[in-house]
């Protein structure tokens, strides 16, 4: 997609202005090195806005994070089996910098728990259920499918990314969940419960890509789950990504959820980034699957102009 003309026109004065001063932090992970496909482009877009940066990991003790203007979360990939410690450093790097995206924002979004928020508030969404440590797996996995007559379902981690911890079952397949659903509960993990669209198989996942609460850019994710596959056990699922132009329904579901967290409390601002994935069952009908603001890839290599784009409001901010 082309950026708007006032996109534009705010970059190039930007750049007239020589941009912005200060040092900013890419954060990543040990185990992301070399695969974060956002990191070459954004850096190099955030140095012709007159910004240095340095790609640094979040768990690095000998990090001086305050002396950073901002430290800008990118690839953490690997925080759901370290939540605890990974919530911590939140705290710590927000007190030292400016962490986007925000902390409380981050924290809310990286349990899948605000999914049941965003319907709350109108939101359409994929059906979404949980199981909670201390529930009956077998018992939970029943009641959802006498609920949802769909012929597959997915159960996959409250905390979780990358596909990590996922799997899609036919629903002859309850033991089978209830097993699955039984290990993460048996390590403290809340479980999620979701009927699979036969859309992804058909037209995949659309990712709506927002920078402060301007759409950028859109891709079409390929279908990441396959039945009765055993979940990952790489940092993510391969992922089959081409560039997408989004429906207008597409867009308004969008434009609908990044409404719903200044009405819910959540964000008083538009997010920095924001990542909206979205499938339409029945078509035409686009619901929520996820709402990416932690630590989502942005996919800036499928769209002309997107690293700079989102520069400019790194620009801003600062």
């Amino acid at each position: 997609m082309v950026p708007s003309s006032p996109w534009m026109d705010e970059l190039t004065s930007g750049e007239r202005r020589g941009g912005a001063r200060g040092k900013v932090a890419l954060v990543s992970a040990r185990a992301a090195r070399g695969l974060d496909e956002d990191m070459a482009p954004l850096s190099a877009a955030l140095r012709e806005c007159g910004l240095d940066t340095d790609v640094v990991e979040w768990d690095d003790p000998e990090v001086r994070w305050s002396g950073f203007a901002l430290a800008l979360l990118r690839s953490t990939w690997d925080y759901t089996e370290r939540l605890g410690e990974f919530r911590a450093w939140l705290e710590r790097v927000a007190a030292q910098t400016r962490l986007h995206n925000p902390q409380p924002l981050v924290l809310w979004n990286t349990d899948k728990h605000y999914l049941r928020e965003l319907s709350a508030l109108g939101v359409p969404t994929v059906p979404s259920e949980f199981i909670e440590p201390g529930e009956d797996p077998a018992a939970a996995v029943n009641s959802f499918l006498s609920r949802h007559s769909c012929a597959e379902f997915v159960v996959k981690p409250a905390v979780g990314a990358g596909s990590r911890g996922a799997r899609r079952l036919a629903r002859t397949g309850a033991a089978e969940a209830a097993g699955h659903a039984r290990q993460l509960l048996a390590a403290g993990r809340s479980v999620l419960l979701q009927p699979y669209l036969a859309s992804v198989d058909r037209e995949g996942e659309t990712a709506l890509l927002y920078f402060h609460g301007r759409f950028s850019h859109a891709i079409r994710k390929g279908p990441l789950l396959r039945p009765g596959e055993d979940p990952t056990r790489a940092l993510f699922a391969p992922e089959h990504i081409t560039p997408r132009v989004p429906g207008e329904a597409e867009l308004r579901v969008g434009a609908r959820v990044l409404e719903a967290l200044s009405a819910g409390g959540r964000a008083s601002a538009a997010p920095l980034y924001a990542r909206v994935d979205l499938l339409s069952e029945p078509p035409g009908t686009p619901q929520l699957l996820e709402l990416e603001l932690a630590e989502p890839s942005l996919f800036l290599g499928y769209a002309e102009g997107a690293a700079r784009r989102l520069a400019l409001e790194v620009v801003r901010l600062l």
